[in-house]
């Protein structure tokens, strides 16, 4: 059985939102531009696919980001691109525009840090904010001024706002982690995961710091989020796991509410958050943490619990984003022992197939495919898709 061919980008949610990487058309493109690499499509195809995504002005707004707008498809491009001189020429031009885009991003922030002001989510994570920038500048200028200056506020984000009594750390948000007020969450959250939390930003040092670029107090900045997760690390039969988000009164209690591991998600779950620390420990050298975090991991996916969480195919949530999250970690652990337990999560992703009528790379089926080849082939994607979800 295989993912239903994400054909349709021409409908009303894709044309909608044609240059949302997640639910869009460019990240529909994604999967034609990997089957281009690899043989199994055509760049004529793959060019049909970007001719869609960008049928309309591209959005060079504040609110544009790694997930929507211009550095959505500048992503796209350079993932089509992959060393060669194909879209130079445009991608030459998005990168005056994203630079820009960067820094004024950048100077709200550091405004918002001097004013004293707690940040939104959609500041520093991957999917809106300066985190998912960063991650594509160090694609396109991995020791850049501009990519230098995103880790720079990474680091200020780990520290505490001057003069808050409780010293929370720099990231935690004002608001629940649907991004609105809750009165579930009245103090706010500090959030755990890959997609909207820590993680990312962790992973973001991480990668930078193995590829060589550094700034002042970078590796105090990797220590200080990974002593905040081993604080909220919390023990389980099946393995160590981490909770999703953690409140005030989680803090005023030092334990989570969460009662136990919740469904190894790429976003949130234990799959993620082990591959942040297992790509930290890999960029400072810390052996411990290595083990730990591929142990937390194998010890998930062989956990009958946890795995029957999964109940879509989707990268963010579902088998899709376990599998290739899984193959990552795999790719880079010190034992075989990850790597010889993929086979066994096949079955998974083949049973959770995406829903018929969504094509969309986050949720959908174009993701699903994209993983499923990975699981098929056993090689690295040759686009280096998955990027865009900080897994490499």
């Amino acid at each position: 059985m295989t993912s239903p061919l994400p054909t349709d980008a021409t409908s009303t949610e894709n044309t909608a939102w044609p240059q949302s990487l997640s639910r869009g058309a460019i990240g529909i493109a994604l999967l034609a531009i990997e089957r281009a690499h690899n043989g199994t499509g055509t760049w004529d195809a793959a060019h049909v696919a970007l001719a869609t995504a960008t049928s309309r002005p591209l959005n060079t707004g504040d609110n544009a980001s790694l997930f929507l707008g211009a550095p959505a498809v500048a992503f796209v491009l350079h993932t089509a691109a992959a060393g060669t001189n194909r879209y130079a020429r445009t991608l030459d031009l998005l990168d005056a525009q994203i630079t820009d885009l960067t820094r004024r991003r950048l100077d709200a922030a550091h405004a918002r840090i001097d004013r004293g002001h707690r940040p939104r989510a959609a500041e520093y994570d991957l999917l809106y904010g300066l985190t998912g920038l960063g991650r594509h500048l160090l694609n396109r200028e991995p020791g850049g001024d501009t990519t230098r200056a995103v880790l720079s506020y990474l680091v200020r984000l780990t520290e505490p706002l001057a003069g808050d009594p409780d010293r929370l750390p720099g990231w935690w948000v004002p608001h629940g982690p649907v991004h609105g007020t809750s009165h579930t969450f009245p103090g706010g959250h500090g959030n755990l995961g890959m997609a909207h939390g820590i993680a990312g930003p962790l992973t973001l040092l991480s990668l930078a710091k193995d590829r060589g670029t550094t700034v002042p107090a970078h590796t105090d900045a990797i220590s200080r989020i990974c002593a905040w997760l081993d604080t909220w690390r919390c023990d389980h039969p099946s393995g160590p796991w981490w909770p999703q988000w953690v409140t005030p009164d989680d803090l005023h209690r030092q334990q989570p509410a969460q009662p136990g591991p919740l469904r190894p998600s790429w976003c949130y779950g234990t799959p993620g958050i082990a591959r942040a620390q297992q790509l930290a420990a890999l960029a400072t050298g810390d052996t411990d943490r290595r083990q730990m975090a591929e142990h937390a991991l194998l010890s998930c996916l062989t956990d009958p619990a946890q795995l029957s969480r999964i109940t879509d195919g989707g990268l963010c949530h579902g088998a899709a984003g376990l599998f290739q999250t899984a193959y990552r970690v795999a790719a880079d652990a010190a034992t075989p022992a990850l790597a010889a337990h993929l086979p066994r999560l096949q079955p998974l992703l083949l049973h959770h197939m995406p829903a018929a009528d969504d094509p969309s790379l986050l949720q959908g089926a174009a993701g699903h495919a994209l993983a499923q080849h990975t699981a098929t082939t056993a090689t690295a994607p040759a686009s280096g898709w998955d990027a865009c979800l900080l897994l490499t």
